[in-house]
């Protein structure tokens, strides 16, 4: 299963839990359902981040001449440019 079909199939299960979430009447069941659709949104944006830093290693491994055997050191770099980015992003929204 490609990564676009595993996003659109927990899209998918998210809105479904959402949907049932709000036509139960049990409130247990109800919040069960909340739960399950709020940790399939935290495993979407993890993905999402995970394919962001992939693409970003990648960058800077071409930048770099694409070296072999530094695959770590261009991840970390990435996640670090990333999360450096989301901060700035966090900090100028917050202004």
């Amino acid at each position: 299963m490609s990564a676009v079909d595993e996003q659109k199939k927990i899209e998918h299960q998210i809105e479904l839990a959402t949907r049932a979430a709000a036509l139960v009447r049990d409130e247990t069941t109800g919040q069960r359902f909340r739960s399950f659709a709020e940790e399939l949104k935290r495993k979407l944006r993890r993905m999402m981040r995970r394919g962001q830093v992939r693409a970003r290693a990648y960058e800077l491994w071409e930048q770099a001449g694409q070296p072999s055997n530094r695959d770590l050191e261009f991840w970390l770099e990435a996640e670090r440019q990333l999360e450096d980015e989301r901060e700035e992003r966090k900090g100028a929204g917050g202004s």
